[in-house]
């Protein structure tokens, strides 16, 4: 079988180059565990940080040994678990860059695959779903009224979270996103009221015309300084949600992102560190609720999709690079046997 591996060890953004697609013997699995067909491969920004080991003290992949990781949506063809049959579709967070996987049955979740096109189970209704929805619903307790600011809104998880704050009930939605072609993602398929391109001139000055009576809720995905300039726009007593530091995945020192203490303190306001590791216990409740939105047309969704594991190097790179529009999903096999 085909398997994704580090050419060798990486102390930089990682890029195409840096992996190889190598032959391996299929897996055995465990004798409470399952063979996995893997169909679709999640791929995710804080893998770059994983490479490096630098990521929630996780280890790097071995060069040339250990697959790189990954989520994946994929179909048991062997199974020794009570409650896993062949045929079975799941979800597991370890799959990784390879055609088939052994995983032991508390590792995969058994997904439905009538709610929802089957990649969708590694985007919106997978880890970037759940994150979204955990800062949203259950630390920002979004509500009627409020207004809330969504950095990298036009990423899996920032489109997701302000479609989930307007189903809330928020009254305005602002995103910050790279480019027009990312914003016009925003605004016209992910339905925020604005969105605030980063990369042109005088964005700041936008994006304080954009939130007239300034911010109760802010989701910050790139960076505290970002987290720091929506917090010179919140009212007192707002909501801050520190989801992720994008910008300092592949910097060559890890800073210490220092916050505005003062800035804090005067504006009253109450801010939380989600680590969505924290809410897979309630993933199925999430996906409950949020199957029917995307059925109905409420929550929508945009992949960025790649044909065959042999592409997923280039798609990767692309993903460090900020290029991908929508959720990025290498489709490994055929989701029919």
């Amino acid at each position: 079988m085909k398997l994704g591996t580090l050419k060798h060890a990486v102390d930089h953004k990682p890029t195409a180059e840096d992996f190889a697609i190598i032959e391996a013997d299929r897996p055995d699995y465990p004798p409470d565990g399952v063979l996995v067909r893997v169909v679709h491969l999640s791929l995710d920004p804080y893998v770059g940080s994983r490479l490096r080991g630098r990521h929630m003290g996780e280890p790097a992949p071995v060069p040339m040994q250990g697959a790189i990781p990954g989520a994946i949506i994929g179909q048991v063809v062997e199974s020794r678990a009570k409650d896993l049959n062949e045929g079975d579709w799941v979800h597991a967070m370890e799959g990784g860059w390879q055609e088939y996987v052994a995983l032991a049955a508390n590792e995969v979740r058994k997904i439905d695959p009538g709610i929802a096109p089957l990649a969708a189970h590694a985007g919106v209704l997978g880890m970037p779903g759940l994150t979204a929805w955990a800062g949203i619903t259950q630390l920002a307790k979004v509500g009627a009224g409020d207004t809330v600011l969504v950095d990298a809104a036009a990423g899996p998880v920032g489109g997701t979270v302000g479609q989930i704050a307007r189903i809330k009930g928020a009254k305005r939605v602002v995103g910050i996103a790279g480019g027009p072609e990312k914003c016009a993602l925003v605004t016209d398929t992910y339905g925020f009221d604005e969105c605030v391109d980063y990369k042109s001139d005088g964005w700041r000055d936008r994006l304080a015309e954009a939130l007239p009576d300034g911010l109760s809720v802010f989701f910050e995905n790139v960076s505290a300084d970002m987290a720091m300039l929506a917090l010179t726009h919140a009212q007192t007593y707002a909501r801050g949600v520190l989801c992720g530091l994008v910008d300092a995945y592949h910097t060559e020192t890890q800073s210490q992102h220092p916050l505005n203490a003062g800035l804090i303190i005067g504006k009253r306001a109450k801010l939380y560190g989600l680590v969505v590791y924290d809410f897979y216990p309630r993933w199925d409740e999430y996906v409950a609720e949020a199957a029917p939105w995307i059925k109905s047309g409420q929550l929508k969704f945009a992949e960025d999709r790649a044909e065959g594991l042999e592409n997923a190097p280039a798609l990767f790179e692309r993903l460090m690079n900020g290029k991908n529009k929508g959720k990025a999903v290498v489709t490994v096999a055929p989701e029919g046997l």
